[in-house]
């Protein structure tokens, strides 16, 4: 397990590129998010992806969320009405999970039976630079193992529980965790499914 300390406001390029080759690998890694640390991996990677089901021991039909960098790259997985995009313009980055209709390009694993994505834009330096320097998404799923784990805030905890099943930590420092919130952007009718970070009134 290789343990990678990156600094959360100026991420040191040369360990930002040690991570994003390990994703290109394959490898599961940790990593500080603007709500909590994090599971992920690239999307595109079917057997890293099944290992963070495995590590969750999560059920098939309850896909993971995951990460992009901007408004452009989430039009790139999503299908996006108007009302999507005026919403999702004025709350990124931030503390906001959109479910949205997937497109084609997204791989099946990810996608749920309603052809739909849980997709966040994290408020995060680490996080984007790790997007944009593996040029696709990468998922995102909360670093606890059971679903009455509290989340974890510091990169220590993530190695006393997963260091044996993951392949790169990434101490960012201390997180405050706080999950996102979670609105359903799928029809024009918006839902907020959970409440939890980031400024609801922006949808009410």
């Amino acid at each position: 397990m290789l343990l990678l300390s990156i600094n959360p406001d100026n991420p040191q390029p040369r360990l930002i590129s040690k991570a994003v080759e390990a994703l290109r690998r394959g490898a599961v890694i940790c990593y500080p998010t603007d709500t909590m640390y994090g599971i992920g991996c690239d999307i595109y990677n079917q057997k890293a992806v099944k290992r963070v089901y495995q590590i969750k021991k999560r059920p098939k039909q309850k896909p993971f969320s995951f990460m992009c960098s901007g408004l452009k790259d989430v039009s790139k997985y999503c299908f996006i009405s108007n009302l999507a995009y005026r919403l999702i313009k004025k709350s990124i980055p931030g503390g906001y999970t959109f479910i949205l209709p997937t497109m084609k390009i997204v791989p099946k694993i990810m996608t749920s039976k309603q052809k739909t994505v849980g997709i966040r834009v994290p408020d995060h330096a680490i996080c984007l630079d790790l997007i944009k320097g593996l040029g696709n998404p990468v998922l995102n799923t909360s670093a606890t193992l059971g679903e009455d784990d509290s989340p974890l805030s510091e990169a220590y905890e993530v190695e006393e529980k997963l260091g044996k099943q993951v392949d790169v930590i990434i101490d960012g420092g201390p997180v405050y965790p706080s999950p996102s919130s979670i609105v359903s952007l799928v029809s024009d009718e918006l839902e907020i499914i959970r409440e939890g970070k980031g400024d609801l009134s922006l949808f009410r």
